[in-house]
């Protein structure tokens, strides 16, 4: 037993759906780590693109660009370590890193859009509201005495840990327009439970180790796989215009609200000052290698700013729950907030990406005027039952979203292909027919 564990409570520990361990003398934390490591969601995240498609160079030996999946493990990793240095038990941070983008859907956050809009009548789409309703109810693994789904029943902590939004639509604490949100209206029951006593609207300190973490992941290898690419040059950030650019997308994106140029352009200069930064990148052996090292220091610049922040202000006793914040000094988030933007502008921004994305948007529109109609007819067993017990059509046009945003980018474009074959359904037309 981990010697943190000790400072959660036994209520932390508690599942919706109560069940004896069968192996003892593991950790309850141990336990849900194990249940999302070897989920069917998890497994999915690797044909779902980060933010790189492949395609490119298949004889590259490194030419492989990260996935949802190893987005995630690679999260997992900087958040175990970072959670462990502040006390937070290691398997808890992991587990909560591993499940936090189970939820997205194909095509990623060009894909969360389209199904926000499709999803309008039963409350919407939010990529982490889906990752809640996976791990609470649609991940087959565990049923109530009722025959009611509870997902993969995991632990108050765990879901708490998990939720980066911890409102439902619309509660945004201080901006009740966000597109934002954790819970959908009908998982509300759970997520009370698990939310007992939690102050409203406040992320527990698991969550917050998480979401950094996130944020330090995606930053660091999102640039690194621009460069692999081919798709960003590190020589055009000395270039004013170029820059002005990246602090324009920072600043509407990334960078906390009253961020200013001059603020951005310290950041990104305190980068490139490093002798670490790798300047001049050209695929060579020895480039890939002083990227992997920028990497490594960019993670650990940016762990080690929150860490020695937060033992400043909070002590050395371990952190958990709602016993800290986790403090990010300004300076590293900005830094991050760049690296962001550069990716944003020179990966994300490419000419080809927004006809990729117009197709993308069909597609799953077109699933939608397909399956909502004809439904049951084109879900997976799973989905089928589900729909079969809806109480209404929000419920049912709900489940034909849960069915969309589980599939992987490939399998989205081989059931399109399918199911726009089949003859029209007389009460809709496709967006091609129009």
């Amino acid at each position: 037993m981990h010697g943190t564990y000790r400072t959660y409570d036994p209520t932390d520990t508690e599942r919706w759906e109560p069940e004896p361990d069968k192996r003892p003398g593991r950790t309850a934390f141990q336990r849900d780590r194990a249940r999302v490591l070897h989920s069917a969601a998890l497994r999915r995240l690797a044909g779902k693109t980060q933010v790189v498609a492949p395609g490119g160079d298949e004889h590259a030996w490194d030419a492989t660009p990260r996935t949802r999946l190893t987005h995630s493990l690679e999260c997992a990793q900087v958040g175990r370590e970072l959670g462990a240095a502040l006390g937070c038990d290691p398997d808890l941070v992991e587990v909560a890193c591993l499940a936090h983008d189970l939820g997205h859907p194909p095509f990623g956050h060009n894909g969360e859009q389209t199904l926000a809009e499709i999803a309008e009548p039963c409350g919407g789409f939010e990529g982490n509201a889906q990752s809640l309703r996976l791990l609470a109810r649609l991940e087959p693994k565990r049923f109530s005495a009722d025959g009611l789904p509870v997902g993969l029943n995991l632990t108050r902590a765990t879901l708490d840990a998990a939720t980066k939004y911890p409102w439902p639509r619309g509660g945004h604490p201080d901006d009740p327009g966000s597109p934002k949100f954790g819970v959908y209206a009908d998982d509300v029951p759970v997520f009370t439970w698990y939310r007992a006593g939690a102050p409203p609207g406040r992320r527990c300190f698991e969550a917050q180790v998480m979401d950094w973490s996130d944020d330090v992941a995606y930053s660091v290898h999102d640039v690194e796989d621009g460069l692999h690419a081919g798709h960003l040059d590190p020589g055009v950030l000395l270039a004013d215009p170029e820059r002005r650019e990246v602090f324009a997308v920072a600043r509407e994106r990334y960078a906390p609200p009253g961020t200013e140029d001059a603020e951005l352009a310290e950041a990104l200069d305190r980068l490139l000052d490093q002798e670490w930064w790798p300047h001049g990148y050209d695929g060579t052996a020895t480039a890939q290698a002083r990227l992997k090292d920028a990497t490594s220091q960019l993670i650990g610049r940016f762990c080690l700013a929150a860490e020695h922040a937060t033992r400043a202000a909070h002590g050395s006793g371990p952190l958990t729950r709602y016993g800290a914040d986790l403090i990010v000094p300004r300076g590293p988030r900005l830094e991050c907030a760049v690296l962001k933007a550069v990716a944003d502008r020179y990966v994300m921004q490419r000419p080809d990406q927004e006809k990729l994305r117009a197709e993308q948007r069909v597609i799953l529109a077109e699933l939608a005027e397909v399956l909502i109609p004809r439904a049951p007819v084109g879900l997976d067993p799973q989905f089928r039952a589900l729909h079969a017990r809806a109480a209404d059509d929000a419920a049912r046009v709900r489940v034909v979203v849960d069915q969309i945003a589980c599939l992987t980018d490939p399998s989205a474009r081989a059931l399109h292909a399918r199911l726009t074959r089949l003859p029209a359904h007389p009460a809709h037309r496709t967006r091609r027919a129009e």
